[in-house]
């Protein structure tokens, strides 16, 4: 890679400051001064230091974000803030994108990566990967529909999902439930309650595949997983 490109990409600065902290004789490979810009380093065998500080390289970044509501599950957008408007200039330069959506009135577990061939089996529908959700519903939830969610149930639009497993936690005029399915269909978990006739007025994702939410994350703040959790997924 080349050098200029190698210290850019790390979040030290755009290519021409880069270049300029080069004519400085600021960057040293294997502890030689270089001010070659195109000049080509190994990333990930080079020792590249930076006015004497080693510069790590990474390809791929993993971060675990408790979204809050009011925030969209985008990497920009016109009108409202985006989960990638919440991250730091160090974690933005990598260019992440969320893995999947989670709709703006939704908090919970949301996984944030550049990582592109993880992000494709994750949201395969081949791959199943199940995600649970906790929520509160509108009306009382019955054994007799977490049989039909077993089952599957049709959508507004004529769609039957696969099935879901519904657990009661409480019910109530306002109920309590966990919910593990394994798409992600445009409001899905909400659209599943419609079709039996209840309203979802709460929704967080609690899990994806292995990953689990850290509840010590507070609404906004966010985290790198942890090498363990990136072996999981």
């Amino acid at each position: 890679m080349r050098l200029d490109k190698f210290v850019s990409n790390m979040g030290f600065g755009s290519r021409k400051e880069v270049k300029g902290l080069l004519k400085k004789g600021a960057i040293a490979v294997n502890g030689k001064p270089v001010k070659d810009s195109s000049f080509h380093v190994d990333e990930k065998n080079d020792e590249v230091t930076l006015f004497g500080e080693k510069i790590v390289y990474r390809e791929f970044i993993y971060l675990m974000m408790h979204k809050p509501q009011g925030v969209i599950s985008a990497t920009e957008d016109n009108r409202d803030r985006t989960v990638i408007d919440l991250l730091e200039d160090e974690y933005r330069h990598f260019e992440p994108f969320p893995v999947g959506r989670l709709d703006k009135d939704t908090e919970g577990l949301l996984l944030i990566t550049n990582d592109g061939k993880l992000t494709h089996e994750l949201l395969s529908p081949k791959k199943e990967v199940p995600k649970m959700y906790f929520a509160h519903i509108e009306g009382v939830v019955t054994e007799d529909d977490s049989k039909r969610f077993a089952q599957g149930v049709t959508l507004d639009d004529g769609y039957f999902t696969k099935p879901g497993q519904l657990r009661i936690l409480k019910s109530d005029e306002i109920s309590e439930i966990e919910l593990t399915i394994t798409e992600g269909k445009f409001h899905q978990v909400k659209r599943m309650f419609e079709a039996v006739g209840k309203k979802v007025i709460y929704l967080k994702r609690m899990s994806m595949g292995p990953l689990k939410l850290d509840e010590s994350l507070q609404l906004g703040e966010y985290r790198e997983l942890t090498e363990e959790e990136i072996a999981m997924l």
